[in-house]
């Protein structure tokens, strides 16, 4: 699998986009780094970043919790439901524009797992909470894209 993975830089970047922490943040400067057109980084990216995003939003807490106890990551996971408490309350009574705004924010710990872990916590529906993170995703990796093909990368997209 790892051998495909380094064979395939269109695969490599689609399932780097799927991890939690790396998601579409690392996979567009991959990307880049791979001179992948920006067209072509940014679908498979944001298709990659979005696909675990059903499953999780509503297992995310009860398999965030078990995680928790847990013994060599628990005391990662511990720290990951803390943060993503605090946050779910920041996001208040405009909790889907206040997830999108989130996620959209392209650093670390603020992509569509941490995203899926709010809208659990908040008991957010799915498709709702989905198109939100979806949204975000889109968002942010305008902004990577940016970053790390700079304009002419983001004038490709929009000529497609």
């Amino acid at each position: 699998m790892l051998l495909s993975l380094l064979r395939n830089p269109l695969l490599y970047i689609f399932v780097i986009s799927m991890l939690p922490v790396v998601e579409l943040r690392g996979a567009i400067p991959a990307a880049a780094l791979l001179d992948i057109p920006f067209p072509v980084a940014y679908g498979l990216a944001v298709a990659g970043n979005m696909l675990p995003v059903p499953l999780l939003i509503p297992f995310a807490k009860r398999i965030i919790l078990w995680l928790s106890r847990q013994r060599y990551v628990g005391d990662f996971f511990t720290r990951f439901i803390h943060k993503a408490d605090e946050k779910a309350k920041q996001i208040g009574r405009y909790e889907l524009l206040g997830l999108c705004l989130f996620v959209a924010v392209p650093l670390p710990g603020t992509g569509a797992w941490t995203g899926s872990v709010i809208a659990g916590i908040l008991r957010l529906r799915l498709l709702p909470a989905f198109l939100s993170i979806g949204a975000g995703v889109m968002i942010s990796g305008i902004i990577m894209g940016v970053i790390s093909y700079g304009a002419a990368g983001l004038l490709d997209l929009l000529l497609i």
